[in-house]
């Protein structure tokens, strides 16, 4: 793939990718702030290499913090799930990979299924500003939703009706509390994409739309997610 150098100012307009990476799923990023890993900052570094500059990752703890950074201009690239209500600000890749989302109820409960969870009286605990968070908001109807840095604790601090998280962490956090359990059929497909500024160049958009689609035909993100351990995570369909 040649890149222009048009495309080169765009994105890395100071000589440098700024990517900003969450820390906080841990299916997609690994590793510390001075030392992240994972498929997030393998694809950042071949964005950077087709581009010939450096990468500085910039971590944080939670996506909405990811979001914030691209949407400041603190990043040029960040990796998010596709939303409607990010879309708005990101230009977004198709899909890299799909992960999903579930629930954890108390081992008692009568929540056998999904759809038996918007109710009046039920109350669900999220991770603010994470993808589910923005899903929920937009779907459920009934239950109300209760947020905080982590839905699976705000689940068990609050002793909510549910919880609501990525399934592999999810799942680890009933493991861990004997009186829990997973809802096993997930509540939502988590579409993981590559993100950039609306305001750049459609050039710029159609390099990142093209490398993803590149990376997953030729199985550098299947490799990826296998080297950090992560295959409950899919590589997403060809565009």
């Amino acid at each position: 793939m040649i890149v222009g150098g048009e495309v080169v100012r765009d994105l890395a307009a100071a000589g440098v990718l700024r990517a900003s990476i969450n820390l906080g799923n841990p299916v997609l990023a690994q590793g510390t702030p001075d030392a992240p890993s994972g498929v997030t900052v393998d694809i950042a570094r071949e964005v950077g290499a087709r581009l010939g500059v450096p990468v500085e990752f910039t971590c944080f703890d939670a996506a909405r913090k990811s979001f914030e950074a691209l949407t400041s201009g603190a990043a040029d690239i960040c990796f998010l799930a596709v939303e409607p209500a990010r879309a708005t600000e990101v230009a977004f890749t198709a899909p890299y990979a799909v992960i999903e989302a579930v629930y954890v109820v108390p081992v008692d409960s009568p929540i056998g299924s999904p759809g038996d969870v918007d109710r009046s009286g039920v109350r669900v605990g999220v991770k603010r500003g994470s993808a589910y968070d923005l899903f929920l908001s937009r779907t459920l109807q009934h239950a109300e939703i209760v947020r905080g840095d982590e839905g699976v604790e705000v689940f068990g601090a609050d002793g909510l009706e549910v919880g609501a998280g990525i399934r592999q962490p999810t799942t680890a956090y009933a493991a861990a509390h004997p009186g829990v359990r997973v809802v096993d059929e997930a509540f939502m497909q988590i579409e993981q994409a590559v993100g950039t500024s609306r305001q750049r160049r459609p050039e710029t958009v159609r390099f990142l739309c093209d490398l993803v689609e590149e990376l997953k035909a030729a199985g550098f993100v299947a490799e990826s997610l296998r080297r950090s351990g992560r295959l409950d995570a899919t590589v997403a369909p060809a565009a």
